[in-house]
């Protein structure tokens, strides 16, 4: 759809011909605005969220929860894109997005990202307070903590890391509206994924990431400092996955072989981690990404799997 469009741009009307140039381009627009994989991928974590935490499925929550859920991340990185629109335009990655490429205005976006907040939060709230409270939160740490501190510190993927953790919790809360160490486990563990995630795409695109200023890795380099810390917050994500099963985390419960997968998933994932200490290439680094996307995937349907047939 995309390239379709950008093939297409510029083309004029001849005689009575109806151009389609304007359709593909407000759904490939909006796509990137909203970071529509993206986002989905967010959505997909609050609705296993959700899944784990209810007893009886409401089907109507569940799409509320979705809708919303979509309308608060798009919001987020809209905002994000109008604030970085100058840097945008400096990387091969970002510099054919709607906004700094000219192809959508400034204003444009806002009104977009403004009304998706709105819509967002009232979507979240009519399931419960606490639900609008988190999603809330997590478009104002996005946006205003993280967003500006990318050029500043790699302390920025730390700050970055709490938004991105709170979709997992909040279909548990949506689900509950309650929080407690069920949720709070299920945070942590996406919370720690995020690190050899974020810094494996840090490293990959470290040159890109360079021509706008942004500090991703943990040590501003493509160093072995960068991947054993890597190694290390890859550890610490296999730990917090397989705490349920401990029977530490109240009605957030793990049977032993659901365990087992979890902790040979996890494992698979850090073989990765410390390939990528091993050759410090950026192959390793995009290879690791990949896997580490599978990984919270999989972590993720094993807990809902796990959950409804035991």
């Amino acid at each position: 759809m995309h390239s379709q469009y950008k093939s297409r741009q510029g083309h004029t009307t001849l005689g009575n011909t109806k151009t389609t140039v304007a359709a593909p381009s407000w759904i490939s627009d909006f796509k990137e605005i909203t970071k529509m994989r993206l986002s989905i991928s967010v959505v997909f974590s609050s609705l296993v969220g959700y899944l784990l935490g209810v007893d009886v499925i409401d089907f109507k929550i569940l799409g509320l929860l979705a809708l919303g859920g979509y309308f608060m991340v798009g919001a987020s990185n809209g905002f994000n894109q109008i604030i970085e629109k100058d840097l945008d335009a400096l990387m091969e990655r970002t510099k054919n997005r709607p906004v700094p490429s000219g192809r959508m205005s400034v204003n444009t976006a806002f009104i977009i990202s403004s009304i998706f907040t709105v819509l967002g939060i009232i979507i979240l709230y009519s399931i419960n307070k606490q639900t609008a409270m988190f999603g809330a939160i997590s478009i104002f740490l996005y946006t205003c903590a993280y967003t500006p501190l990318k050029t500043k510190t790699p302390l920025a993927v730390f700050v970055g890391a709490i938004p991105g953790a709170i979709p997992f919790m909040l279909g548990w809360v949506a689900a509950t509206d309650d929080f407690g160490i069920e949720p709070g486990t299920l945070f942590a563990l996406q919370f720690f994924w995020q690190f050899p995630h974020f810094w494996a795409i840090g490293w990959f695109l470290y040159e890109d990431y360079k021509k706008a200023g942004f500090f991703m890795l943990p040590t501003g380099k493509q160093d072995k400092g960068t991947a054993v810390q890597t190694i290390m917050y890859t550890i610490w994500t296999i730990l917090i996955s397989i705490i349920p099963v401990f029977g530490f985390t109240g009605t957030l419960q793990l049977s032993i072989v659901a365990a087992i997968l979890v902790f040979a998933v996890g494992i698979w994932m850090l073989y990765y981690a410390i390939r990528l200490f091993k050759l410090m290439s950026v192959k390793a680094a995009r290879q690791l990404m990949i896997v580490s996307v599978s990984y919270i995937t999989l972590v993720q349907i094993i807990y809902v799997v796990d959950k409804f047939i035991r």
